[in-house]
């Protein structure tokens, strides 16, 4: 069975990887190509966008595809949207993947925000030494918030023209220690973390640096989920994929 996963995210990769070599199915995995040197599990591999519905439609009908697991990071609102009307149009059976978020424990201090532009906002007047772990294309509202000094930590450095005037870049990849991000804030005086509510065991750990060092977290909300079928991880979407390829689901 033909399966599409759209990746984007650890989860993705480990389905992947378990896919490999199972003679039931035959995944590919497709990434939209924003990390320039993507590690790739040993499955065929597509990097770019689809061109909408319309593209993603005509993919899989070309393909066959026997079902859709949209494994894409928990912000990716736009892919999660074209998916479900993708495979409506088609028929094709559709799972999310999207682990839990993450919830605040005693001793956080968290700022809860709809979006960028709110986090930018949250940030106040005042000159703060900032943290910023949104993501390389998610700065252009910070770029209108220039008395702050920032830090931002991505996979890929941003463009220069996409930087806040004041701004440290370090390329980096998870998974981060508790140790080392304690290290990092307290190296960068940071005084404030932004970051998206992206759950997962891989970037949690700046979390807790934060609330070991008593610094306030600006924490993006997810956006609304797409209905539809929500599994929490790579298990669960292992099982749904063997109910559909025998007819159970």
């Amino acid at each position: 069975m033909r399966v599409l996963i759209l990746g984007g995210s650890s989860e993705a990769s480990a389905l992947a990887r378990a896919l490999a070599g199972d003679g039931r199915f035959a995944p590919t995995l497709s990434l939209a190509g924003r990390t320039r040197a993507p590690v790739l599990p040993p499955v065929p591999a597509r990097i770019g966008g689809f061109g909408g519905v319309a593209g993603l439609v005509a993919w899989l009908r070309a393909q066959g595809a026997g079902a859709v697991v949209n494994a894409t990071h928990p912000f990716a609102a736009r892919m999660s949207a074209n998916a479900a009307a993708a495979c409506a149009a088609t028929g094709t059976p559709l799972l999310r993947v999207l682990r839990p978020e993450w919830c605040p424990q005693p001793g956080d201090d968290w700022r809860v925000v709809p979006d960028m532009a709110a986090a930018a906002r949250r940030l106040g007047d005042a000159p703060r030494r900032v943290l910023l772990t949104v993501g390389r294309q998610d700065l252009a509202p910070f770029a209108a918030a220039p008395q702050h000094d920032y830090v931002i930590r991505s996979v890929d450095a941003p463009p220069k023209d996409a930087l806040p005037p004041r701004a440290v870049v370090i390329s980096a990849r998870g998974p981060f220690a508790e140790a080392g991000e304690r290290a990092l804030l307290r190296a960068h005086a940071i005084d404030i973390l932004v970051t998206k509510n992206a759950g997962g065991d891989a970037t949690e750990a700046k979390l807790a640096a934060a609330r070991a060092l008593g610094l306030p977290v600006v924490m993006v909300a997810r956006p609304p989920a797409v209905p539809g079928g929500t599994v929490p991880d790579v298990a669960a979407a292992l099982a749904w994929l063997e109910d559909v390829r025998a007819g159970r689901a």
